[in-house]
């Protein structure tokens, strides 16, 4: 045991994901509150108040009632430190958050209870369970006209392929609800509506089968108890491996925006998401307790203080203790970092941070030193993988509507893919610039951005392109040189990305086709990973 692993011990990091609408910005607010990070929580949806929820900072978030980038807060309970990371639901943006889930240890899927399972649900999971990540279950919406519990479980099971195991179950819903039974601690949290304080005298009724749950509740009470009976006979005992493994999800009923059932969901975390574990380099597994730093920026966000221009990248601390001002590698350019203004997070809010351990996420303000996915180190040439980076599906020209403003509009464009935010192409033959994004909001997003943070007006037109392929070519097979004949042979369609790697753009899925019958050597990739532009796999068209 190093001296470090108690430290590493107390920290649990974790992502809020789910479908829009479903209140993860809500219940991130409410858990803020109930660790006493923050003290009135802010509503999401009320537009024109002044309050705001905590994790949506940019303006066009205020304005629209949705998150469009992924936050990160800090807060401790419970003896531990908990970094909780609050994602985009809106698949528009789904990249930022596949690169977020890459920098957690486990996941809270927040679904909504009339809805069920939704289709941005199924995104999210299918790349938790790819990294084996633990997922945790919060049904929301309980005090609305929902759907029965056990229909939800049954989807949960069936859509996600995962076995739900419930540790809270709700008496009644909708008008009718009455509270959650907790089936570990056999105890029932009665419902109060309302409220945005921490509240700490909720009313607890002992036991399962106490007759005043009859008398209170009368039919919402028998249908749950008959419910809680089936359950226990049917549903599978809680197993810590299958959970760890991602093969088996606890389930939690609630009502964010009411404050309930949120602090079952804060001791499950604690009490059952992992610690930070070890992390796959190419060169080695790197465990969370070494002595030496070692971290990845999995986000770089522009401009969360419009007054400074800055530029932070966010790093998940992977291994050994951070210090303030001590010297750091970036590994891909060689270069070195003494960063002395390294902030911790509640959103936009920061505080100066001294130290941090494994499993943190720490800020580092940089301009432009720092890409999506370079590794941090003491001197070690370590690399991390895993971070994607999908092949968009539409694009746009971009132009500067006041020509004197083309400076501020590379600069905007530059800074904007450098955070991930949407992404740039550079064509060999032409100067229009030409932006790649998985969905619409994304562009709009960007306009917005571009206008109000960079001070220019950008006109953003349909491009004729429909189809993205970065292209790559083994040594073996000629390598650079063979790479630079296709890319000369082909200087109309092909453009480079923010980190220079070559990508062609094609306006039908056939000119790829064609296209890779004419150039066997050269390999055509719908995926990248940003770390040394290592390629999982070849995509086929």
């Amino acid at each position: 045991m190093s001296e470090l692993t108690p430290q590493v011990r107390r920290r649990r990091t974790f992502a809020i994901i789910s479908h829009p609408d479903a209140g993860k910005t809500t219940l991130t607010e409410k858990l803020l509150l109930f660790s006493g990070a923050i003290q009135i929580a802010g509503s999401v949806k009320a537009r024109k108040a002044s309050r705001h929820a905590t994790s949506d900072w940019m303006e066009i978030e205020k304005q629209r009632g949705i998150s469009v980038a992924s936050s990160v807060m800090q807060m401790e309970f419970r003896d531990c430190v908990i970094n909780l990371l609050d994602t985009p639901g809106h698949q528009d943006f789904s990249e930022d958050t596949y690169r977020v889930l890459t920098a957690v240890d486990a996941a809270l899927m927040v679904i909504d209870a009339a809805n069920g399972v939704e289709p941005q649900t199924r995104r999210l999971l299918q790349v938790c369970r790819a990294r084996n990540t633990p997922i945790l279950t919060f049904v929301n919406k309980m005090d609305r006209e929902v759907q029965e519990p056990l229909a939800l479980m049954d989807e949960i099971e069936r859509e996600l392929g995962m076995a739900v195991v419930p540790f809270t179950w709700p008496v009644g819903m909708g008008k009718a609800f009455g509270g959650v039974m907790d089936l570990r601690k056999e105890q029932m949290r009665v419902f109060v509506p309302g409220e945005d304080r921490n509240r700490e005298d909720d009313e607890i009724i002992e036991g399962l089968t106490n007759p005043v749950y009859a008398e209170r509740f009368g039919p919402a009470y028998e249908h749950a108890k008959h419910d809680i009976e089936l359950v226990r006979e049917a549903a599978p005992a809680f197993d810590e491996a299958e959970f760890l493994g991602g093969h088996q999800t606890p389930m939690f009923f609630g009502s964010a925006i009411n404050n309930f059932g949120v602090r079952e969901v804060l001791d499950a975390l604690v009490d059952l998401a992992p610690p930070p574990g070890a992390r796959h380099a190419i060169q080695r597994e790197v465990k969370p307790d070494e002595k030496k730093f070692s971290g990845v920026v999995f986000k770089i966000q522009a401009n969360m203080d419009p007054a400074h221009r800055d530029r932070i990248a966010f790093v998940r601390v992977a291994s050994g203790q951070f210090e303030r001002g001590m010297r750091l590698k970036v590994v891909r350019s060689g270069k070195e970092l003494r960063p002395n203004t390294v902030v911790s997070f509640l959103s936009q809010r920061r505080e100066l941070l001294d130290e941090a351990f494994a499993g943190d996420i720490i800020g580092i303000p940089n301009h432009g030193v720092l890409q999506l996915g370079d590794t941090l180190t003491e001197g070690e040439s370590l690399q991390f993988t895993g971070l994607p980076f999908f092949a968009p599906e539409m694009f746009r020209t971009v132009e500067v509507a006041d020509p004197l403003k083309t400076k501020q509009l590379r600069a905007g464009l530059t800074q904007l893919g450098e955070e991930g935010a949407i992404q740039v192409f550079r064509p060999v033959g032409g100067s229009m610039l030409l932006l790649g994004a998985v969905g619409q909001l994304q562009f709009e997003v960007v306009a917005h951005r571009l206008e109000h943070e960079y001070g220019c007006k950008a006109r953003i037109q349909p491009a004729r392109y429909n189809v993205a392929r970065w292209v790559t070519c083994d040594e073996a097979d000629g390598g650079e040189r063979e790479l630079k004949r296709f890319v000369d042979g082909n200087s109309h369609r092909v453009a480079h990305d923010a980190v220079d790697a070559p990508c062609v753009l094609l306006e039908y899925a056939g000119e790829l086709r064609a296209m890779q019958e004419n150039w066997p050597k050269i390999k055509f990739h719908a995926l990248r990973e940003h770390a040394g532009l290592v390629f999982q796999k070849q995509v086929e068209a």
